[in-house]
């Protein structure tokens, strides 16, 4: 759920300026899940543009103030809400952790990086909502390390019904900067796409595990 409708403009207007989304429904990317996708969204570009990362950092930590309260700890998904995550965590001044999507198979086979105290409260801070697993896998992680998790911020999701329900199945609150429709209307006022363009990516996101059989 976009929090603020303002920031999840000028979020899109920013990803769609550096690149960091990119879309293309006539030579579709392809994920690693195998899904061909018009849309690929790599948002670790943000860390390499100073103005724009301070003001996801900005935003991020307005946000969870707001929507969760002050937590004790910051905990980002690796790999890519460690960067971001630990730029929120010194901005509101506190303790920074990040989830592995599996323990160490060496050392102390943590799974949880960092100092973390049973009773806790921790906000989760990741990149991007595809499915929603791998996040809510951290989460399931830092919650069998004996913390509370308030909940989660995204920069960004697709919208997908699955994310929806494995959210609302793992009882685990999601809020994001920006959202796939949100991109979608910013873009084509921004001319970043043309209206068929436009359809084609609403009728993936509706089905975009079948998109590969429609597209070569």
């Amino acid at each position: 759920m976009v929090y603020n409708s303002k920031t999840a403009e000028k979020t899109a207007e920013l990803l769609l300026q550096i690149k960091a989304i990119k879309l293309n429904p006539s030579i579709p990317f392809l994920w690693a899940s195998g899904w061909k996708s018009p849309i690929y969204c790599d948002n670790r570009i943000i860390l390499s543009f100073p103005a724009i990362r301070n003001f996801i950092k900005e935003e991020f930590s307005k946000q969870i103030e707001s929507i969760y309260g002050k937590p004790d700890v910051i905990a980002g998904v690796a790999t890519g809400a460690i960067g971001i995550g630990m730029l929120v965590a010194d901005e509101l001044g506190l303790p920074f952790v990040y989830v592995r999507p599996e323990p160490k198979k060496h050392g102390r086979q943590n799974q949880v990086e960092g100092f973390l105290q049973k009773g806790q409260n921790v906000v989760v801070v990741e990149d991007l909502i595809s499915t929603g697993n791998s996040s809510l896998q951290a989460v399931e992680a830092l919650k069998e390390a004996g913390v509370n998790v308030k909940g989660m911020l995204a920069i960004f999701t697709y919208g997908f019904e699955v994310a929806r329900k494995n959210f609302e199945t793992a009882g685990v609150q999601l809020h994001t900067l920006s959202d796939y429709n949100n991109l979608l209307k910013l873009a084509v006022e921004k001319s970043y796409i043309t209206e068929d363009e436009l359809l084609a990516l609403q009728e993936w996101r509706l089905n975009p595990e079948n998109y590969s059989n429609q597209k070569s």
